[in-house]
């Protein structure tokens, strides 16, 4: 299982469409086997869904984040938790065992709906292993 953190300087940036990284966490039973940090470029908004299909990522954890960006990563088949605060190896933690605390009114309310498209349906097209 793959556990992508929009994050910034180890904690857990709080605007999804603007995330200028992700902390990637490889995880395998219940344990966390690997961690890496990737900056997203100029992706933004539509482009980090893919983003982060394109790294086979099984759950999205993050601060805020807008309704077009929640549909993106469910169409995508992402997994998300969202409403979080804190530093990124924390927040994985408490996700592993349970006790991640997390806000249910996370929506950005600012985020409008931009038309972008995406093609891609299902989870990572089927060329993921992990």
């Amino acid at each position: 299982m793959l556990i992508a953190v929009a994050s910034e300087n180890g904690e857990v940036f709080q605007h999804f469409g603007h995330t200028p990284e992700f902390t990637v966490y490889e995880i395998e039973g219940g344990v966390v086997r690997g961690k890496r940090v990737l900056p997203t470029g100029d992706s933004g908004h539509g482009a980090l869904a893919g983003f982060l299909r394109d790294l086979c990522v099984d759950l999205l954890i993050c601060g805020g984040i807008g309704a077009g960006a929640q549909q993106a990563l469910a169409e995508e088949g992402i997994k998300l938790v969202a409403g979080v605060q804190g530093t990124v190896d924390a927040v994985v933690t408490g996700y592993l065992n349970g006790t991640l605390k997390f806000a249910t009114d996370f929506t950005c309310s600012h985020h409008h709906d931009h038309g972008e498209g995406h093609e891609h349906g299902g989870h990572c097209g089927g060329h993921c292993k992990h």
